[in-house]
């Protein structure tokens, strides 16, 4: 007589329950611990990866710029160009608004312009489309994710850097010399880059499972352009000045525009500066290792 399979009264045998994993001293089954451990320990692993990838990431981020200017004559010149006749005309518009003299004023605003627009700005909304935009490597290719915050940084640093030309100028024109001091720009512009990758990892992970943010990005970055001491100077509000300090684009403008213009930073503005990038870092080192296995669904 047949005995059925799922029978144990006939056969007296008993499957064997499935093995628990035992914790520390075998108490209990482990935790979600060491998961999240291993997650961030990846993601930190793909980070020092993508460093020492850099030149690739550079190369990458020249190859964009060539492709998008591709057949022009100018080449990444045109933006040169472009933002020079904004700034320009800008510049004679609010002077006379503000009732302020062009020579003090032309080259306030065209540094300050140029790191908005060219820097934070840019930057921020290119960091949204980091991952989406590399959609076909990032299938095909198997490299660390990091390179594509690295190329996206690479990409606004080189358009950056054209635009720079601008200010240059407008201060020759003017006679202005920012002296010695300009050197103090240059630990801002490395807190710069540090945030610009951290920016990256964190919009880009977030922007690629959400794809309603990038517009919501946009929208904001607008209002923050009206609410900053960009086209107006802090002097305008003398008042209500100490303000501005809860405006976290504003202490991260200045450790960078002051230098240019000649001035020493307040400390304010650096310890507020740094705060933001150690919870920028935080946020995207968080947000990465819990993203990074999914990234190549998402896009």
């Amino acid at each position: 007589m047949m005995v059925s399979s799922g029978s144990t009264e006939h056969t007296g045998f008993t499957a064997p329950a499935p093995p628990v994993a035992a914790g520390p001293n075998g108490s209990g089954p482990l935790e979600s611990a060491p998961r999240t451990r291993s997650r961030v320990v990846m993601a930190c692993k793909d980070i020092a990866d993508g460093f020492r990838l850099w030149r690739l990431a550079a190369t990458l981020g020249w190859l964009d710029i060539r492709l998008q200017f591709s057949g022009s004559t100018l080449g990444p010149f045109w933006l040169t160009l472009t933002t020079a006749i904004m700034i320009g005309s800008m510049g004679l518009i609010y002077s006379q608004l503000f009732h302020l003299v062009l020579k003090d004023y032309l080259p306030y605003l065209s540094i300050s312009i140029i790191l908005w627009q060219t820097g934070l700005s840019a930057l921020i909304l290119e960091s949204c489309w980091t991952f989406t935009r590399a959609t076909e490597t990032l299938r095909s290719v198997n490299m660390p994710y990091t390179v594509q915050a690295l190329r996206t940084m690479m990409r606004c640093g080189i358009v950056f850097s054209y635009n720079l030309v601008v200010p240059v100028v407008v201060f020759l024109i003017f006679g202005i010399s920012p002296g010695a001091d300009v050197v103090l720009a240059l630990p801002a512009l490395l807190l710069w880059l540090v945030d610009s990758v951290a920016l990256c990892l964190l919009l880009g992970c977030a922007c690629a499972r959400f794809r309603d943010i990038p517009p919501i990005v946009g929208s904001v970055m607008q209002i923050i352009f009206y609410i900053t001491p960009i086209i107006w100077e802090p002097k305008q509000v003398a008042g209500h000045a100490w303000l501005l300090y809860f405006n976290p684009f504003y202490s991260l403008l200045e450790i960078v525009r002051r230098p240019f213009l000649g001035q020493i930073p307040s400390a304010t503005s650096w310890l507020i500066s740094g705060g933001i990038s150690v919870v920028f870092c935080l946020l995207a080192l968080f947000v990465f290792s819990r993203s990074r296995s999914k990234l190549a669904f998402w896009v």
